[in-house]
C-alpha cells in the first residue's frame, strides 16, 4: 500500500517506534527493571549487570567472578578466576561443571566479557552474565578496582 500523505507516514513511523519499545520492555526478565543496558537480557541468552546490581548479586548469592580481560589491568574484589575471554571454552575445566551454576565475567569495558559470555552460552552455560561497561563503569560507580 502507498501512502501519499506525509503526515500519515510519520504517524505511521512514530507508531511503529512506539510498538518496537513496548516490545523490547515486554521482552525483559520478570523481576528486572527496565532500566536500560543494566539489567537487559541480551539476545545472546546471557544478561548484562550493571555496577549497582552486580554489588547485590555478590552480597546475596555467590556467583563465580570471572575476570576474561586481556591483558590483565586490576580486578575487582572477589575474583574467583582468570580467564582470558579468547581461552574460556579452552579453559572450561576451571568452570562449574553444572552448566546452572550462576557466572558473572568481566572486563575493562564490557566488550570481552560479552564475547565470553556467548561462548559460555553456546557451550551451554544458563546462567551467565557480564558486567555491562567493564571496570570503567565500575569505577565510575566509585567502586575499587584493585591493582596486581
Amino acid at each position: 500500500m502507498r501512502v501519499r500523505q506525509r503526515g500519515v507516514v510519520v504517524t505511521v513511523g512514530i507508531v511503529a517506534m512506539m510498538a518496537a519499545t513496548v516490545l523490547a520492555v515486554t521482552m525483559l526478565r520478570p523481576g528486572m527493571a527496565a532500566s536500560g543496558p543494566q539489567t537487559a537480557p541480551s539476545a545472546g541468552g546471557f544478561r548484562n549487570v550493571g555496577p549497582a546490581e552486580l554489588q547485590q548479586i555478590l552480597g546475596s548469592s555467590d556467583p563465580v567472578l570471572v575476570d576474561v580481560h586481556v591483558p590483565n589491568e586490576g580486578y575487582l574484589a572477589g575474583t574467583d578466576a582468570r580467564i582470558p575471554y579468547t581461552e574460556v571454552a579452552a579453559r572450561i575445566g576451571e568452570l562449574p561443571a553444572d552448566r546452572d551454576a550462576p557466572i558473572v565475567l568481566y572486563c575493562m569495558s564490557g566488550r570481552m566479557s560479552e564475547i565470553a559470555a556467548r561462548r559460555l552460552v553456546d557451550l551451554g552455560y544458563r546462567n551467565v552474565a557480564h558486567l555491562a561497561g567493564g571496570m570503567v563503569a565500575w569505577r565510575e560507580a566509585g567502586l575499587p578496582v584493585l591493582s596486581e
